[in-house]
């Protein structure tokens, strides 16, 4: 990559990384929210929370004070979550319902319950989703399917249940959780799942871009998160500038907790990554990929 882009797209980075945390580590920053106990009185709703990384912001939030509405559709994950957190931090509530998110009309019923039962919901988090699809024009259309159905069409659902509460409220902050291969097309497996994060991430830029027309007082942030090492992935091989869950949950929070209205998380290297897989040759975004 030639020197001048390289020496761009750092600057670029890091510009939006002082934007977003004051110059500060994500971890540092959440030190600090969590001794201001920033969500004390207030509610979180997270899906697909049993696993992965919906399981690890909702320890997060715990730790920073907020009350957890959980959903997913292991409800036995939900309530071991549930008691851990409820034992550790005795001043928050934690509330779990069931949700399958293909069940649309479900999304609705889920999130009105919670809001009825919380009273208010300060932050919707729209991370379910699934990472299973396959090369195009190889007989899986199927499997495409529903992967472009659960992270777009389910995410569509989560959205618009989010925001007709947040519009009543006139308060709230929208949440959309993509991925770093909605940046450009990717091949093989990544096609439909990439297509599918990038269609959410547009999704959430035009509700963003209805809320400045309207003049709500209505937060939307879109989280790009790169390579992440959960449960979930456990046994997949190492990938390139992946982190330990840790690391990626404390930089998504922290991208949230700052409201930004878009982030490519950890920060470093991704920021720079993202802007280089925009610039790039298509021949040269595959090696990356």
């Amino acid at each position: 990559m030639p020197q001048k882009l390289i020496k761009k797209l750092t600057q670029t980075a890091n510009h939006g990384r002082k934007q977003a945390f004051g110059a500060v580590m994500p971890a540092r920053y959440l030190e600090g929210l969590e001794k201001e106990q920033v969500g004390l009185g207030k509610t979180v709703l997270i899906t697909g929370a049993s696993s992965g990384i919906g399981e690890g912001m909702a320890r997060i939030f715990a730790k920073l004070g907020y009350n957890l509405a959980i959903c997913a559709r292991r409800t036995d994950r939900l309530e071991q979550l549930k008691a851990e957190l409820m034992s550790r931090y005795p001043n928050i509530r934690v509330e779990f319902q069931a949700l399958d998110v293909s069940d649309y009309s479900a999304i609705f019923q889920v999130f009105n319950v919670f809001a009825k039962d919380f009273g208010k919901l300060e932050k919707v988090i729209v991370n379910a989703g699934i990472g299973d699809s396959r090369q195009i024009g190889k007989g899986r259309f199927e499997t495409n399917r529903k992967t472009a159905e659960i992270n777009f069409i389910a995410a569509l659902a989560q959205c618009e249940a989010a925001m007709q509460i947040f519009r009543a409220q006139n308060a709230g902050q929208l949440v959309v959780i993509s991925s770093m291969s909605a940046m450009r097309g990717l091949p093989k497996h990544m096609t439909t799942y990439g297509a599918s994060k990038a269609a959410l991430a547009y999704l959430a830029e035009g509700i963003r871009a209805d809320m400045l027309l309207s003049n709500l007082p209505i937060k939307v942030s879109t989280i790009y998160p790169g390579y992440i090492r959960t449960e979930i992935n456990t046994n997949a091989k190492p990938l390139p500038f992946e982190v330990d869950a840790e690391t990626g949950t404390n930089a998504i929070v922290a991208a949230i907790e700052a409201e930004v209205d878009e982030a490519c998380v950890p920060s470093l290297p991704w920021s720079i990554v993202g802007q280089a897989m925009k610039r790039l040759p298509l021949n040269i975004v595959n090696k990356i990929s």
